[in-house]
């Protein structure tokens, strides 16, 4: 009887041990799939990460191409060209910039000593168009004032040209980048009427190819053109502020000039 029972609860602890063992099965196979729906979920929302990288760039590589190259490449080189001028016009300008009224009251003092080497030392260790427009107006200090106002006058028209070199060809590209987008967009048009010729039909499908390329060159010689005529502009507002600094000390330099032949020149 004993061995009845110790036969029967050794087969209980196996029956109940399987049991727990096909239980841990079954919920280890159930989990499986969650994690496998997690990892999937998880790609997936990982996914547009890796395509919004780097998007613009790729789009704009991607407008490229798909507006003919051989336009998008002059479009671009108009664009080049263009900074490239506007860059070295802002340099200069940027340089030619100098405190004035700092210098034309050093150029006061030493004048109201009678120092006009003095005078003439500061305008050459002084850069810009003023300082070089005040060296003129004192190398005649001693021929009169009409002579001192001429020069200053005609150096001041030399210095404003200096001023204003390359600005022409800024606005060449300005023009030309709009002008060859609307050369892509006649050649895109012809582009679509040789597919409907070809196709014989009038079809949307038939015509998008030459009407895209149309509309992707236009618009890119239309940015193109923005963007220079920004920065043209601001080249022009900066010579204008330099012109406007020559002319008021022009007239503070004969100012200056006429003080000093009262006071030494008796």
């Amino acid at each position: 009887m004993k061995k009845l029972f110790a036969i029967l609860a050794v087969m209980g602890v196996l029956s109940f041990g399987m049991t727990q063992t096909a239980m841990a099965q079954d919920s280890t196979a159930t989990a499986a799939p969650a994690q496998t729906e997690q990892v999937a979920a998880a790609d997936e929302a990982a996914a547009p990460a890796v395509v919004e990288e780097g998007g613009l760039h790729k789009e704009l590589k991607t407008k490229f191409i798909e507006g003919d190259a051989g336009f998008m490449s002059l479009v671009a080189i108009a664009l080049v060209l263009g900074l490239a001028f506007c860059i070295e016009r802002i340099i200069y300008l940027s340089l030619a910039e100098v405190d004035v009224k700092k210098m034309m009251a050093k150029i006061e003092a030493a004048l109201e000593k009678g120092d006009v080497e003095g005078a003439k030392t500061i305008c050459r260790n002084t850069r810009g168009p003023v300082a070089s427009i005040c060296y003129q107006g004192l190398m005649r200090i001693d021929e009169g004032l009409d002579v001192v106002e001429r020069s200053v006058v005609s150096y001041g028209g030399v210095q404003a040209g200096y001023l204003e070199k390359g600005c022409s060809w800024i606005t060449l590209f300005i023009a030309m980048a709009p002008s060859l987008g609307f050369l892509g967009t006649v050649i895109g048009m012809v582009m679509a009427f040789d597919q409907i010729q070809q196709a014989g039909d009038i079809s949307p499908t038939v015509v998008a190819g030459g009407m895209k390329v149309a509309l992707i060159t236009t618009i890119f010689g239309l940015i193109v053109a923005l963007i220079l005529q920004v920065f043209y502009n601001y080249i022009l507002s900066k010579i204008e502020a330099i012109t406007s600094q020559m002319e008021d000390s022009s007239i503070t330099l004969l100012d200056m000039i006429m003080k000093y032949n009262l006071k030494y020149k008796k």
